[in-house]
């Protein structure tokens, strides 16, 4: 499975993620929302009302939101069904919360295909397709992220040989980092909220799990920077010198 199809098509959705989910009004949202409640924004066509306006009505976090194909294959399987239905809902939101986590494996693990192609990364990703095909409990989905988890950590390993700076879990929130070299960096985990990454290089870094919230990547180069997800580029700012991976688009609010 290429990159490329994991993508969202709200047109074949009934609007999962405007509704099963819970937020917290906060910097990313302008309110709180129970989970298993409809965002009031939601029309009735399952589309957003303000899609055009969320930043500047406070739900950034909507824009940085991705299911990676999620929520489209969760509507086919339940046929013409949706969670406005009171007997269909628990069942629904629940498939959707599995199969959002199974997806984003899936890009994590159609990468590490391409990277450092095996037969164990072959058998994962036939694994995780069984599970979201086979309708995966959400303790079955866990327990396969865990195994994945460490195959990626192999991989980044592999990928990332001689090894940079390991800056696993790190808290580099509002970190001064311009210009700064982090090739081949172990970025997992790190908190790089607010943190200023204009002009820096970005080779070959693993940015699996980092929280780019706020962070300003204008100019820096993240072109061969692995396990990147658009979420995580989307929550961040950037300009026209910033340099992303192939699968990763610019975001719109860049502009």
């Amino acid at each position: 499975m290429g990159l490329e199809l994991l993508r969202a098509d709200c047109s074949r959705c009934v609007g999962l993620c405007c509704a099963g989910p819970a937020f917290a009004a906060s910097a990313d949202f302008a309110i709180d929302k129970p989970a298993g409640q409809p965002c009031p924004n939601l029309r009735p066509d399952f589309r957003c009302g303000i899609h055009d306006r969320l930043r500047e009505r406070g739900f950034p976090g909507c824009t940085a939101y991705d299911c990676f194909g999620a929520g489209q294959r969760v509507t086919a399987t339940f046929a013409g069904k949706d969670w406005r239905d009171p007997n269909v809902a628990p069942r629904m939101f629940a498939a959707y919360g599995v199969a959002r986590d199974l997806h984003e494996l899936l890009w994590y693990l159609t990468e590490a295909a391409e990277l450092n192609p095996s037969d164990e990364v072959d058998r994962a990703l036939a694994e995780t397709g069984r599970l979201l095909d086979n309708g995966a409990s959400a303790a079955e989905a866990a327990a396969h992220r865990d195994s994945v988890r460490t195959l990626l950590r192999r991989t980044s390993e592999t990928v990332r040989n001689p090894a940079g700076p390991d800056h696993t879990g790190a808290d580099l929130i509002g970190r001064r980092l311009r210009g700064a070299d982090l090739s081949r960096a172990s970025l997992r985990g790190a908190y790089l909220i607010q943190a200023d990454l204009r002009d820096a290089v970005l080779h070959r870094a693993d940015l699996i799990g980092a929280d780019l919230r706020g962070a300003d990547l204008s100019g820096a180069d993240l072109s061969t920077a692995i396990f990147v997800t658009r979420p995580q580029i989307a929550a961040a700012n950037g300009d026209a010198d910033t340099l992303l991976p192939p699968a990763v688009e610019r975001p719109a609010h860049w502009a």
